[in-house]
Parts: structure tokens; sequence; C-alpha cells
């Protein structure tokens, strides 16, 4: 594939000066909580943690993506929120957080700002 791309060949890729960061989130819930418990929970992480920063999840209860909810990238202060948001949950046993990562090509390594 040619690497000598146009702006707005590079825009549409979202590659180059326009690489979209985000993270993966593993979630490990107590096991004892009903299905209404685990909604509630994944409702208030949606509005609080999520929509509150700007930020988007693809995924399910146990396992997803965050990127920001528009065109862009999350940072690290927005990472270190929702981090902090789990932290303060009784429902959440423990949850993993990747590092910043490229959301459209994961393999490829971040950009230097």
């Amino acid at each position: 594939m040619a690497t000598n791309r146009s702006r707005r060949l590079r825009k549409k890729l979202c590659v180059d000066e326009f690489q979209e960061l985000g993270f993966e989130l593993n979630l490990n819930l107590k096991e004892d909580l009903s299905e209404k418990a685990v909604d509630a929970f994944l409702e208030a992480f949606l509005r609080d943690a999520m929509t509150a920063n700007g930020l988007g999840y693809v995924g399910g209860d146990d396992f997803g993506l965050v990127c920001l909810s528009k065109r862009g990238s999350v940072s690290e202060e927005q990472r270190s929120l929702v981090e902090a948001w789990l932290k303060g949950r009784s429902e959440v046993v423990d949850f993993t957080a990747s590092p910043l990562m490229d959301v459209w090509y994961p393999e490829n390594a971040i950009n230097p700002a």
C-alpha cells in the first residue's frame, strides 16, 4: 500500500496525524450480582464514566473498547477518570485498562505527539 497519501486520505483512514487513541477495558464484576444489579451498574458506567467524560464504550459487561465519542483521541486524563470511577464501585472485583492504543489499527505504534 502506498505510504505517500494525501491529507484527505490520511484523515479518512485515521492514520498519521489523524490517529485516534483509546484503550481496552476488562471488568471483573462480583459473581453474586443479579442481572438487575449488572444492568444498573452498566447504566451508571455509561452515564457517569463514559458520557460525562465525552467517551464512548463498545463492548459488553466484561470487556470493551473505550474511545472518544467523536473524532479524536482519549487522553491520559480521561483514562485516569475512568479508572478512578471504577475503583470507587463496589460491584467491581477488579479491572484492567490497557495503555492507550490506536483504536483503528491496534497493531500500529502510537505516533509521537
